[in-house]
């Protein structure tokens, strides 16, 4: 297969706070070695991306030291924490911004989809902006044309196609914009995590167009997504990063097995600088400690296990709660769970939030915690994937009874009852 994306030593930095390096003379010394050619003297200083430490430098690589080349028709994941990069290296692909360093080849035409209403004029009706972009991307009015009827149907917005788009909800914005962007014969598709915007029903028919798109057309997908069922179910190949750099390139199934395993160590418990200090609160600790014990001691599968979140609240906390995803090692989301029915309330200060999952209801394996800030049970304020991660071990059997891991991922202990005629 002829490769359509090469890129090589790719790299974008970014300068924190104010522009310039302070003096006239420096501003000038930078210019004179870009034109020049020469690398910029002060990016030399420059950290990698990695918001767990603090540091000295203004200049942060958002991206560096990027190589890989993509096939036709490859659909490809690229998965990673918030913050490693994801988004910048899309944008760079998609020449929304351009690189710092290093070069990127593109055979072909691209039509992506980086955030809801990409490429939307929002005083333009639905109709027109399906021909301003697939004008964008070089097609003919003919060629739209042909694909007008079939992105309309796809997207569910037929009552409001002649509506202009500044109206329509965010959900509506993003099914005729993910619609556009399939639809029109571009040779790569570049999708963002864009469709976490959409209903189930949708974003499951978004899947199955690219795969179809991938699979059927014989088109390259790059797809961003936290879900790594679904980079599971799409892609063929995975990208891992980790704080602008590239960690891991291979199969799908197996970048997902080192973003989740090999890329992080699994601890129970993880504390929190200035990391998550947000105007509206400030997350210091999550962990996870058989009752009565520290987060230092093991969990086992006999063993009642507490959760415990330290947060402050630094608004009115009346219609603030937080959700937990628990997802087992191959990424997919067991439960999801909340205190938001317990009359447990979180309060303006400091909290200490504690969960208390009964013995027995962790399976042996390794888990990853997911945390939502959620306002008024529908607006999330803040949101992280994947930020704990813990081991539930093998607990203390009687001898001669049967060692290893059961089937499943919970194992509840039920009450029971057993009736017999007299």
């Amino acid at each position: 297969m002829p490769k359509v994306i090469k890129v090589e030593d790719l790299a974008k930095a970014y300068q924190l706070g104010n522009f310039g390096t302070g003096t006239i003379s420096r501003d000038i010394e930078r210019t004179w070695a870009r034109l020049r050619g020469k690398e910029d003297p002060f990016l030399k200083i420059g950290q990698v991306n990695n918001r767990d430490i603090s540091g000295t430098s203004d200049v942060v690589w958002s991206l560096k030291d990027i190589n890989f080349e993509i096939e036709q028709g490859d659909a490809v994941g690229i998965i990673g924490r918030n913050g490693a990069g994801k988004s910048t290296l899309l944008k760079i692909l998609s020449r929304v911004t351009s690189p710092t360093l290093g070069s990127v080849k593109i055979k072909g035409r691209i039509a992506s989809l980086l955030e809801v209403g990409t490429g939307f004029h929002p005083e333009l009706s639905g109709r027109e902006n399906i021909y301003l972009n697939g004008s964008i991307l070089g097609m003919r009015k003919a060629e739209i044309k042909r694909k007008f009827d079939e992105i309309v149907d796809f997207s569910g917005v037929e009552r409001y196609i002649d509506t202009p788009v500044k109206r329509y909800s965010s959900g509506m914005y993003m099914r005729l914009a993910f619609a556009v962007a399939a639809h029109l014969e571009s040779e790569i598709l570049i999708v963002d995590e864009v469709l976490a915007v959409g209903d189930a029903e949708f974003q499951k028919k978004c899947l199955g167009k690219m795969g179809d798109v991938s699979k059927g057309e014989g088109r390259t997908v790059l797809f961003v997504s936290h879900n790594m069922a679904s980079v599971k179910a799409l892609c063929k190949k995975g990208l891992v990063l980790a704080h602008g750099q590239s960690q891991y390139s291979g199969s799908a199934t197996s970048a997902i097995t080192y973003y989740l395993k090999g890329n992080s160590v699994s601890l129970n418990k993880k504390q929190f600088e200035r990391q998550y200090d947000k105007p509206e609160f400030t997350l210091h600790e999550i962990s996870l400690n058989p009752k009565g014990k520290t987060a230092d001691d093991a969990l086992d599968e006999y063993q009642e296990i507490e959760l415990n979140t330290i947060i402050t609240i630094k608004t009115d906390a009346a219609n603030l709660h937080l959700t937990y995803v628990l997802n087992n090692e191959n990424g997919e989301a067991l439960f999801t769970f909340s205190h938001i029915n317990s009359g447990k309330k979180l309060k303006k200060g400091k909290n200490q939030l504690k969960c208390f999952f009964p013995k027995g209801f962790l399976n042996i394996g390794t888990y990853y915690l997911s945390i939502y800030l959620i306002e008024n049970s529908k607006t999330t304020l803040f949101s992280e994937n994947d930020i704990l991660s813990f081991d539930v071990q093998e607990g203390e059997r009687e001898i001669g009874s049967w060692m290893g891991k059961e089937p499943g991922f919970i194992k509840p202990v039920f009450e029971w009852a057993i009736d017999r005629d007299n």
